[in-house]
């Protein structure tokens, strides 16, 4: 008989499901992308943290492109999206949940990456879950919520403000649909938000970045070459660099910006 060549098998798009998780804060809801594969043989998993004010939701396109070759997750924060509230906020008890997570999955290696408020949980995971092997850091200027009024009635200022964060965030082309989903998470956790905020002041992410030793990444935006509000000598020597314009192009997937991650994941 003659030989027959075997014709490639369909490409099976990348699917990003949702689904909970036990922490020590109760649930832990994430979003995950797996292999078309089925996870054979697939590169190190991605663990993708959001900043404040937003959810795991924002890392959609991101799972959705990293996921051909990778397990990629996007946890909403205890205290933010669908997560459980912690009774408290800080950094190391969001790496702590997160080690939870980490440590259900039984993962042996995982590259992370974070941005705001994500950024500074990602770096207290370098300190305590070995798993860690890469991270990528996107020090990316944002548009802070102000902290929700304290009153009954909701301050029209404060409603703009928030709408201009979320403008701002999703882009100007942005569908209505990405931008009415910005605004309903800033509403709904503002004041988890402005909490975060406030943590952020007081550990500034330069002091944290000093310290890494793995292998780094840092998404900056153009206008800030090393970084948003970052020196060169505020950066360990074997951080690499990528242009990202904003967290509208980190929401979009944008795929130089793709390209540059999964460069940094695979080498």
């Amino acid at each position: 008989m003659p030989n027959r060549k075997s014709s490639p098998l369909p490409r099976v798009a990348v699917r990003v499901r949702r689904g909970y998780f036990e922490c020590r804060f109760g649930q832990l809801h994430v979003h995950h992308a797996i292999p078309g594969g089925g996870g054979f043989e697939e590169a190190t998993p991605l663990l993708a943290l959001h900043p404040a004010g937003h959810s795991g939701q924002l890392y959609g396109a991101l799972l959705a492109a990293l996921g051909e070759d990778r397990s990629a997750f996007a946890p909403d924060l205890p205290g933010f999206g669908q997560s459980d509230r912690p009774g408290g906020l800080s950094f190391a008890e969001l790496a702590a949940a997160l080690g939870d997570f980490l440590d259900t999955m039984r993962l042996r290696q995982i590259d992370v990456l974070g941005c705001g408020l994500g950024a500074h949980v990602a770096l207290g995971l370098l300190a305590t879950h070995p798993a860690v092997r890469r991270v990528i850091i996107a020090a990316l200027p944002t548009v802070a919520t102000p902290p929700p009024p304290r009153g009954a009635e909701t301050d029209d200022e404060f409603l703009r403000a928030v709408c201009r964060s979320a403008r701002a965030d999703c882009g100007a082309d942005a569908h209505p649909e990405a931008f009415f989903s910005a605004c309903g998470e800033r509403l709904q956790h503002a004041a988890a938000a402005a909490q975060a905020g406030m943590l952020e002041q007081t550990h500034p992410l330069r002091e944290r970045l000093r310290t890494v030793a793995h292998p780094l990444l840092l998404l900056h935006a153009p206008e800030h070459p090393h970084g948003f509000a970052l020196t060169a000598a505020d950066l360990p020597p074997q951080t690499q660099r990528a242009a990202c314009s904003g967290i509208a192009a980190l929401r979009a997937g944008a795929a130089p910006l793709i390209a540059a991650i999964h460069a940094f994941l695979t080498a």
